[in-house]
Order: C-alpha cells, then sequence, then structure tokens
C-alpha cells in the first residue's frame, strides 16, 4: 500500500468522496484503487468560518510500484505490524502473575497469554460487570466499597472515565493496543481519529471480552483477590500472600496496580523494595453548560452532527512558577465519585460514547511536588493526597457528598450559598460551600489566575455559574517503584517488574497498557 496525506474534505462531504481524491491526487482513474484505509483524520478549523476534515489515507493499487516512480511525493505505507519477541531459552518453573488489571496488568496479561505462557492475574476488585453495579450502588447511596469501586475492580480506574486513547508515544505498541480494543468491540474509527475515546458504557464490555480472551488462551483471572504482602528472600521475589492467608509461590511477578494502592504501597516499603515519591498535580472538577464549550470551539458549526461535543485543553504558568492546566476533560459529560477509602472524598469525570449528557468536565489542576509534602518519606506525596481529601471528605458533610462552589464565588473568594444555571452532575450530590477550605492556598490561587487568564482563550470559560467540585487528587501516582532502565526489573528485587501508572512509568490508557507490553516482552 501507499500513503498519502493532506486529503481534505469540507465539513458537509461525504466520506464517501475520499477515493475521487486519492485519484485526483494520484491522476489516475477511481478504477485502479483495489483498496484504502484512513490512517488519520483530524479537524482543521483555523480559518474562521471553514472546518475541513484532513486525512491520511493508506492505498492498495493496482500499478502501485509505477505510482511510486512517478510521483516522488507518495512514500510506501510503513510496516506497524506488531513482532512478538522471541522467546529465551530459560525455562520459567512457576506461571508469571499480575498484581492489578487495570490497562498495564491487562495487557501484560493479554501477550504473555497470546505466547502461551498461562499468566495468573490477581484483581483485589469485581468484575466489571458486578463492578458496575457496586459503583451504581455508591454514587444512589454514598456507601461504599473499599475494595470495589472507581479506582480498584477489572480494568482499572480508565474503566469509569472517558475512556480517551490519546497518546503522544509514537510508540509502535500503541498500533497494538488499538488493534486489540477494536476485536474486543471497541468503535473501529480508534484506529484512526486524532482524539480517539471508547466511553464508559463501551469499554466496560471491551474489557470484558480482552478477559474472556485471556481465558480462552490459557489465562487465569482472580477476582477479590487482594495482594496482603510480598515474601522477598535474598533479593528476589518468592512468594505472594492473598486475602491475608494464601500463598501463592511465584518466580516472576508483574506490579500493576494503580496510582491508588496505597496498602500496596505501604507493604512493598515495608519490605524494603526501592520507593521514591513523585511529584503529580491537584486540583478540582470544573463544571461548564456543554453548549457553551460548543459555541466557542465550533461557532457557527456547532451542533454539527459530524464535530459532537467540543473539547478543550488549556495550560497556565502561575505568578509563582506552578503549572496549571486541564486534565481528563470529559465533554458532554458527569463529574463521578472516585473515593476508595473510607474518610476520604475524591472526584473524577466520565464520558460515555455518545458524550451527550448536558455539562462539559474538567480536572483543573495544579503541580505539587516535594517541597509541598510533609517530609521527606517515599510516601509523603500519598499522605499529602489523603489530607486533603479527608478536608473534601469532612467540609462535603461527611456522607461523601463533594464539596461545590460556584466559580463566580470562587475567584471572589466567597462561599457559595445558591446554584446558578449549571446542574453540577457529581452523584451521591454536593455540599455548596467554600473549595478554599479544602486545598491549600498556593493551589486555589493558582486556580484562579488560570481561570481568569483562560476566559481570554475559551469566552465564558469564568462565567459565574459554572461549579468547582472538590477535589481531584488522583491524577497521577504519587510514587515511583524504581525499576532498571534495561530489564525493566526492581532495581533491588529481582522477578519483580513494577509497570503502569501506579508503578509511576505511565500516564493514561493507552501509556500505561504500552508499558505493561513491554514488561511482558521483558518476561518473555
Amino acid at each position: 500500500m501507499i500513503r498519502i496525506s493532506e486529503l481534505k474534505l469540507d465539513i458537509d462531504d461525504s466520506i464517501e468522496k475520499l477515493p475521487l481524491k486519492i485519484s485526483k491526487v494520484l491522476k489516475i482513474n477511481q478504477g485502479e484503487i483495489i483498496d484504502y484505509k484512513i490512517f488519520r483524520e483530524s479537524i482543521d478549523a483555523r480559518r474562521k468560518g471553514k472546518i475541513n476534515f484532513v486525512y491520511t489515507v493508506d492505498v492498495n493499487l493496482k500499478n502501485e510500484k509505477s505510482i511510486l516512480k512517478k510521483n516522488k511525493e507518495i512514500s510506501p505505507t510503513p510496516n506497524m505490524k506488531y513482532v512478538y519477541p522471541k522467546p529465551g531459552d530459560k525455562i520459567l518453573d512457576k506461571r508469571p502473575v499480575i498484581i492489578g488489571m487495570g490497562p498495564a496488568g491487562l495487557f501484560a496479561g493479554l501477550i504473555l497469554a497470546q505466547m502461551g505462557y498461562n499468566p495468573i492475574i490477581l484483581e483485589r476488585g469485581e468484575s466489571v460487570e458486578k463492578r458496575a453495579k457496586t459503583v451504581e450502588k455508591f454514587f444512589n447511596t454514598g456507601k461504599l466499597d473499599t475494595e470495589s469501586n472507581i479506582q480498584f475492580g477489572e480494568g482499572g480506574a480508565g474503566t469509569f472515565s472517558d475512556g480517551k486513547l490519546t497518546t503522544r508515544t509514537k510508540d509502535l505498541r500503541s498500533r497494538k493496543v488499538l488493534e486489540e480494543l477494536v476485536l474486543a468491540g471497541a468503535p473501529e474509527e480508534i484506529m484512526y481519529s486524532c482524539k480517539p475515546h471508547v466511553g464508559t458504557d463501551i469499554l466496560k464490555n471491551v474489557i470484558k471480552n480482552i478477559r474472556e480472551k485471556i481465558i480462552k488462551l490459557g489465562g487465569e483471572i482472580r477476582f477479590n483477590t487482594c495482594v496482603s504482602d510480598l515474601i522477598i528472600e535474598n533479593n528476589r521475589i518468592k512468594t505472594i500472600i492473598v486475602n491475608k492467608g494464601e500463598i501463592i509461590e511465584a518466580d516472576v511477578v508483574v506490579l500493576a496496580i494503580g496510582h491508588s494502592a496505597r496498602d500496596t504501597f505501604e507493604k512493598i516499603f515495608e519490605r524494603g523494595v526501592d520507593i521514591t515519591s513523585k511529584s503529580f498535580a491537584i486540583g478540582a472538577r470544573i463544571e461548564h453548560p456543554q453548549e457553551l464549550i460548543n459555541k466557542v470551539q465550533y461557532k457557527d458549526y456547532a451542533g454539527h452532527k459530524r464535530l459532537g461535543s467540543a473539547e478543550y485543553r488549556l495550560t497556565y504558568k502561575s505568578k509563582s512558577g506552578r503549572p496549571v492546566y486541564t486534565f481528563c476533560m470529559c465533554p458532554g459529560g458527569s463529574v463521578v465519585a472516585a473515593s476508595s477509602e473510607t474518610g476520604a472524598l475524591v472526584t473524577n469525570g466520565m464520558s460515555e460514547q455518545a458524550r451527550d449528557k448536558e455539562n462539559a468536565n474538567s480536572a483543573l489542576l495544579v503541580a505539587v511536588g516535594s517541597e509541598d509534602f510533609e517530609g521527606e518519606h517515599p510516601l509523603a506525596g500519598m499522605y499529602f493526597q489523603r489530607k486533603w481529601e479527608q478536608k473534601a471528605f469532612e467540609l462535603g458533610g461527611c456522607d461523601y457528598r463533594a464539596p461545590a462552589q460556584l466559580l463566580g464565588d470562587f475567584v471572589a473568594g466567597k462561599p457559595s450559598t445558591n446554584l446558578g444555571a449549571v446542574n453540577p452532575s457529581y452523584r451521591p450530590g454536593v455540599k455548596l460551600t467554600s473549595i478554599d477550605d479544602c486545598l491549600p492556598h498556593y493551589v486555589t490561587d493558582a486556580m484562579k489566575e488560570a481561570i481568569i487568564h483562560w476566559d481570554k482563550k475559551i469566552k465564558g470559560f469564568a462565567t459565574k455559574d459554572a461549579v468547582i467540585t472538590g477535589v481531584e487528587t488522583r491524577s497521577s501516582s504519587p510514587v515511583r517503584i524504581m525499576r532498571d532502565s534495561e530489564t525493566l526489573e526492581s532495581t533491588n528485587v529481582k522477578g519483580l517488574y513494577p509497570a503502569g501508572e501506579g508503578a509511576g512509568y505511565a500516564g493514561g490508557i493507552i501509556s500505561a497498557a504500552i508499558d505493561g507490553i513491554r514488561v511482558a516482552e521483558k518476561i518473555l
């Protein structure tokens, strides 16, 4: 096949016009085109009053060689097929064990299963079907299950999110991840969309299908199985203790715990595994009417059937020098209760595939680091998170209602007493108060600066009736479990492979899945 870039279609043009565009660029008849596939689709809205869809396509032609000779600007399509590594010659006596079934654990398990290694995956939470019911119960009643929630359970924290699959990496493993997701039921357009997403409603079924594939290939998956201890002898992993008693012997363990597995962080620190604190970001969720964001971003084309709900991504450097940014923007979505500890409140964002809810929401985050934590303990960042989550829980009324404030009041520095035009989507509900009381002053000061600045870019961003809901503290892991850059093993425990977002090596669904694949390759 050959690759052609910069094929433009007007927003009202049918995608079926692509063959005509291809034939004009190549100066051939359409009949010479055997087949074509879209490699990438993006939107160009730079010209006022005009929006184009821009395509890169791979084309199969009857006379490909002659076309390549005539047109030096056209190149052959690169080979992007995933290549499995050649297995080593050392016999693995025991089945590899994977702790955690988020994207890193899921894809490490899939690769190992596809290569015949029959992995055992241990997940402290429930299967995605049961987990969905448990999470919905929490939303409705405020009764938290500390073992199965937004953070814990099959699929990891990303299951209850927008299902964003954007990544900046050029790693070819990302193609493998997308292909497996499509095979498991994700929309085919994630293969080429510039901002691919699945939506939590579809993602739950996709994860279930990958689980079934792993089992069919000889893998074993155990839910409601919490790792309570790791036995290390002579700097090598020997045994895993699960559910406070059962013993699993292991030579190879993938530590793919999520960024919220605080009891496991404490246990591996206790057992002497090299671990250090790292910087991350905290803040709150901000909610606007989706219609406002659509009109600002798409102007006259707002509401066009091909555009859907508009997104934004904003950055700012505060006067104090702290980076401020929006994160995990969920168009047409909801702010969700993401607590995993009793007496602590956490928010996150979620969208379904249709992105058709009335509000847009995004995390509004400020960078924090070791200079902000109390002491130099490797888990100081984790304790810092917990401190502000507990303050938010108390401020919300100690029943998992979230503290919330109108944006106008937040900027003005006064508590809110009444809602405006924006109806907060968070369940079990919100309590109007002052967000300044559940975040550090240097964080809220930087947030307020950024809001005023961003209003110049997105007119109406600082609208007084928008809602701020606190707190968001789990943007990334507060720790890094140290590993060798070549072998990807723990720097001081042989056979232990830290992986994914919780271990401090990823920042989203795709990057975590890629890291899981990389670790599986090293084991192979």
